[in-house]
């Protein structure tokens, strides 16, 4: 075990792995590979993890939490994360994100969300609904954002304080500039917002690099856990401004955190403890990897493929090249009438794979998730279950 993974936890966590991987003879085989943008196709160990159950006082969970909180958190900002930190928040990642923009936003506060497909626009429907001004740069749906749109945005409404941006948008799998963004927002002296929901731990991400002040993912994402939960990574300081902001008492950030904070991990309400252990195994297997830089390389490395095989049978990629992400691929339908996505859904699904109807309103697409527990021999496999079922030529 990685003496750097688990800082002091080395014999707990080590049993529990051992347990876990004494528990895999006893696991079903999964009856398809999931294919989708998350939830995802797990290892077994990370399913075998979920077999103890735990109990949400107990010392060994709370330091289980807290070097979860530490080693995202060494994820996030390599270069000072003494200056960030970690929080965990119940629910799928929407309550995570929904929690920033209810407790980041101060009354008075506007936000302006750069939207290029239904996760941007979910950011603003969050703000609407919490009656918080919001202020939408539309780039479509095929476009990724720019930062010179935010400048004029900025120039029309100066009394935007708050901007949000998704980095991975999986309505096509647009990887978008964030970069250019945050350092935009940060001349205007603006608090950032990224939704990295589909790609923290697949792409890498420097918070202190980038500007982030909160960074938003999920457990069931490129880290390879369940779902279950989501997670926050913010600068401490933006966070410690927080307090007594937040618009609703179970999604409050803020509160989340203190409590994480003032009692060694503990959450404030009933946490999900099989899916928070089964978090900790994904964490030492994507250390056991090699870390964010190899699990991105197979990603692409499987984007890579798919996209090249496809193309060989007439089924072009949605998006250019430059800004295509290695999280999930929108392809067109081919372009023939007896082509039907359900067909080729049920047919995939017998023979193995689950894929994912696509997004959006200006083409007939449909998707291809290339993370998770994959490698890039089965999306060969997946390619030539493609090829034997072209029932529409």
């Amino acid at each position: 075990m990685n003496r750097a993974i688990h800082e002091g936890q080395e014999s707990f966590g080590g049993q529990q792995a051992k347990q876990a991987q004494e528990a895999l003879p006893t696991l079903p085989n999964n009856p398809y590979l999931l294919l989708t943008p998350g939830p995802l196709s797990t290892t077994p160990s990370v399913k075998a993890a979920m077999l103890r159950d735990w109990c949400t006082w107990d010392d060994d969970y709370n330091s289980l939490v807290q070097s979860i909180r530490r080693r995202l958190t060494r994820m996030a900002s390599r270069r000072d994360p003494e200056a960030y930190t970690c929080v965990l928040m119940q629910g799928s990642g929407t309550f995570s994100v929904e929690s920033v923009i209810g407790t980041v936003l101060p009354e008075g506060g506007k936000l302006a969300v750069l939207a290029n497909g239904a996760y941007g626009q979910r950011i603003a429907a969050i703000a609407r609904t919490l009656r918080i001004p919001v202020a939408v740069a539309d780039f479509g749906e095929i476009a990724p954002v720019s930062a010179e749109r935010l400048e004029a945005l900025l120039a029309e409404q100066p009394d935007i304080t708050h901007v949000a941006v998704v980095h991975c948008e999986t309505t096509t799998g647009i990887l978008n500039p964030i970069a250019d963004i945050t350092r935009t927002a940060k001349r205007h002296g603006l608090i950032t917002i990224v939704d990295a929901m589909s790609s923290f731990g697949g792409v890498d991400i420097d918070m202190a690099e980038l500007d982030i002040d909160f960074l938003i993912s999920s457990s069931n994402k490129c880290i390879q856990g369940v779902p279950g939960f989501g997670f926050i990574l913010a600068r401490r300081a933006a966070l410690e401004a927080c307090a007594g902001q937040a618009r609703s008492l179970s999604l409050d950030l803020y509160d989340q955190w203190s409590t994480m904070e003032k009692h060694n991990g503990k959450w404030r309400f009933t946490s999900p403890t099989h899916v928070v252990r089964a978090f900790d195994q994904a964490l030492i297997e994507l250390e056991q990897e090699g870390g964010v830089s190899a699990r991105n390389a197979r990603y692409a490395e499987n984007q890579r493929r798919l996209t090249a095989r496809l193309e060989r049978l007439g089924i072009r990629p949605l998006l250019a090249r430059e800004w295509q992400s290695p999280i999930i691929t929108a392809f067109y339908y081919p372009e023939t009438d007896k082509f039907s996505f359900q067909e080729l859904y049920r047919r995939l699904k017998q023979a193995g794979y689950v894929i994912y109807p696509g997004k959006i309103s200006a083409a007939d697409t449909f998707r291809i998730g290339n993370i998770g527990d994959v490698a890039p021999d089965q999306i060969d496999e997946l390619a030539s279950a493609i090829e034997s079922q072209q029932f529409w030529t």
